[in-house]
């Protein structure tokens, strides 16, 4: 065995049980959003859930005994990264749900990549741009016009609700390239940066929502169906998502892992629609799909063969910010 090939596929038993769990917890995301802002102002219900996400990770990481970063320019990045990667389009996708149903929000999500690769090439160069990738964001474009349905008119609270999730999908787009540029040479492990992260974003909003919706209420305010949501969103959707998000990709590795964004907004249409109710315009589904097959083409999915994965590969050093919406 070398240094650069796993010498053997994991089995599937080993990585698929948590690989669908992770799409079934981000997937359902969607769903406790929509039960929060029932009750909550949307910023009251990121700052609820991103300080249940911060408290389980710092659990994880006294269990682990790791500890947080101590370089003042690796905490100056992760307030950018706080900022654009949890704060900002976690309360957009609460706004967005206000108005939109959230499996809808689902399928918003899965743009995140169509979005990370232009602001990779140019604004932060840390990609570059082929002609693969250029056919996938035409097609991812293609998409997104489609699950609009720009040719029924603009206008109205559903399109709003639609450009909120989408602009959450966009901070993300900022985030990852961000992180990757900035904060992908580190050497402290992803727990470590990740907790650090959620903690600057719990006091960003804790500054933010006072001013913008007022006080919070009192956790011993919400009903139990609301706070049970908070709770799953957090201890679960970041918390307990992550460490799985870490074994799947040590196990697979990290091009493998990621392809769980696929899964996710199969997962928030089921319980979207089995759960709430929900349904969607036949352009919807069919427009998700159109950006996903782009979103395959722009990461080399669809029409190249995949070479092996390196045995390094699956270590992460700076975790793209999955939980986010999700």
């Amino acid at each position: 065995m070398t240094a650069d090939f796993t010498p053997d596929r994991p089995a599937l038993r080993s990585w698929l049980p948590g690989f669908v769990a992770l799409a079934a917890i981000w997937g359902s995301s969607f769903l406790f959003i929509k039960v929060g802002v029932a009750e909550l102002h949307p910023l009251h219900l990121t700052l609820y859930r991103v300080a249940s996400g911060a408290l389980t990770l710092l659990v994880v990481l006294a269990v682990l005994r790791d500890r947080l970063p101590r370089d003042p320019r690796v905490w100056a990045h992760l307030s950018v990264i706080a900022a654009f990667g949890v704060a900002l389009p976690f309360t957009l996708f609460g706004y967005g749900e206000q108005r939109v149903e959230s499996m809808l929000a689902g399928i918003w999500n899965a743009t995140t990549p169509l979005i990370v690769l232009p602001l990779a090439v140019l604004a932060f160069r840390t990609e570059r741009l082929t002609s693969r990738g250029a056919v996938g964001l035409g097609l991812g474009f293609v998409g997104v016009m489609v699950v609009l349905g720009v040719w029924e008119g603009v206008g109205g609270a559903h399109f709003v609700g639609q450009l909120m999730c989408f602009g959450a999908a966009a901070c993300y787009g900022l985030a990852i390239p961000y992180q990757k540029k900035f904060i992908a040479g580190s050497a402290l492990s992803g727990v470590s940066l990740s907790a650090a992260q959620l903690v600057v974003a719990t006091v960003q909003l804790a500054v933010v929502a006072p001013l913008v919706a007022g006080a919070p209420p009192l956790p011993t305010a919400l009903s139990p169906k609301v706070l049970g949501a908070v709770l799953a969103l957090g201890a679960l959707g970041t918390g307990l998502a992550f460490v799985i998000n870490l074994r799947n990709i040590r196990i697979v590795g990290a091009t493998t892992a990621s392809t769980v964004t696929y899964l996710i907004p199969v997962f928030a249409v089921l319980i979207g629609a089995v759960v709430l109710d929900e349904r969607l315009t036949w352009h919807q589904p069919v427009g998700a799909l159109v950006v996903l097959v782009g979103v395959a083409v722009s990461q080399g999915l669809i029409g190249r063969r995949r070479r092996p994965i390196a045995a390094g590969a699956g270590t992460p050093v700076a975790p793209a910010v999955e939980p986010a919406a999700r």
